[in-house]
């Protein structure tokens, strides 16, 4: 969706929600808190943002009248979400949205007993923030993109643009709770491929920086990059280390062939950020969340940017473009 149409939506989304919210208790104005890993200022969180909100709208809530959402940002910061967590803890907000499989740790270590709806989380189960996917069985519930499950696709994609390649390199970022399952997953996808695989990890900048000094060193042909929050928000720095060391690369999230990178691979977080909304829904009705059943995405898209390609010397096959939900010129 592009910024005009998303306006355009969002504006509809003003106009027609209703002003009262079946089962709402008579003066009572539910609080929702919303922790994101990035920054109010960037643009792409914003619109995720502006999608949970137009989420609750389509559901009747409207901001200042039956609804009030708290929002906290951790400025791609991990170590701020603790303390940001305890704050909506301490204002005793009804739920709790956060925005990635961190900010659902450390709510979940905030507070056992407020109910929490996760976006955008890589692997609930395998990071130990729910019993099942069916039977969360604690005070969590929500979406997840089951990144890990995307993962060997995403190695076929790039191996497809840059068939010769015999050296990828992983980056992802180990303070993530789901990372782990993602870097079993490419490890087979290596396997599967015929290709070697260079892990390596970053927590923040500088640490982006050596990771591609090490891709140089070992001359790496192309580069996978895990979905992860801190990544995310350093995007553009990733695209342009790729650009300048000439490597295909390929990601989960759109936000990553927007700022520049090659490819992206997985669920539309837009889509998952304005779902979470019904869980929110549910939750501030009486439902509790060990009796939601977890969602998994079903749908993915495939963005290519061919203004990236063709800086590369990249040709994009015909049968790779039909397949591209969207391409980027």
């Amino acid at each position: 969706m592009d910024r005009r149409a998303f306006i355009g939506t969002l504006t509809g989304g003003l106009l027609a929600a209703p002003l009262a919210v079946e089962g709402q208790q008579a003066g009572k104005v539910p609080r929702v808190g919303y922790l994101s890993p990035g920054s109010r200022s960037d643009l792409a969180r914003q619109r995720r943002f502006e999608a949970f909100r137009q989420g609750l709208r389509e559901l009747g809530y409207v901001e200042g009248q039956n609804v009030a959402i708290e929002a906290r940002w951790a400025e791609g910061k991990y170590a701020r979400y603790s303390a940001l967590a305890a704050d909506l803890v301490h204002l005793k907000v009804d739920v709790i949205v956060a925005v990635g499989g961190r900010a659902t740790q450390d709510a979940q270590q905030a507070t056992r007993t407020i109910p929490i709806v996760m976006s955008v989380v890589i692997d609930p189960l395998g990071s130990g923030l729910v019993a099942s996917l069916a039977h969360p069985g604690g005070n969590v519930t929500g979406l997840t993109i089951m990144a890990s499950d995307l993962v060997g696709k995403q190695f076929e994609v790039l191996k497809d643009v840059a068939p010769k390649v015999s050296r990828v390199a992983l980056l992802w970022n180990p303070a993530n709770p789901g990372s782990a399952p993602q870097v079993r997953e490419a490890e087979g996808a290596a396997r599967a491929l015929g290709v070697r695989l260079q892990t390596l990890e970053a927590r923040d900048p500088q640490e982006i920086d050596s990771a591609f000094a090490a891709m140089t060193k070992e001359r790496a042909g192309a580069l996978v990059v895990l979905s992860d929050a801190i990544l995310l928000n350093q995007r553009r720095q990733i695209a342009e280390l790729a650009a300048k060391g000439r490597l295909p690369a390929v990601y989960t999230l759109r936000e990553h062939a927007e700022a520049g990178g090659l490819m992206a691979y997985g669920a539309n977080p837009l889509d998952l950020e304005r779902r979470a909304a019904t869980y929110v829904d549910k939750i501030l009705k009486g439902a509790k969340p060990a009796d939601l059943p977890v969602e998994q995405s079903t749908k993915f898209e495939l963005v290519i940017n061919l203004k990236t390609a063709k800086a590369l010397g990249l040709t994009i096959s015909p049968s790779l473009l039909q397949r591209a939900d969207h391409v980027i010129e």
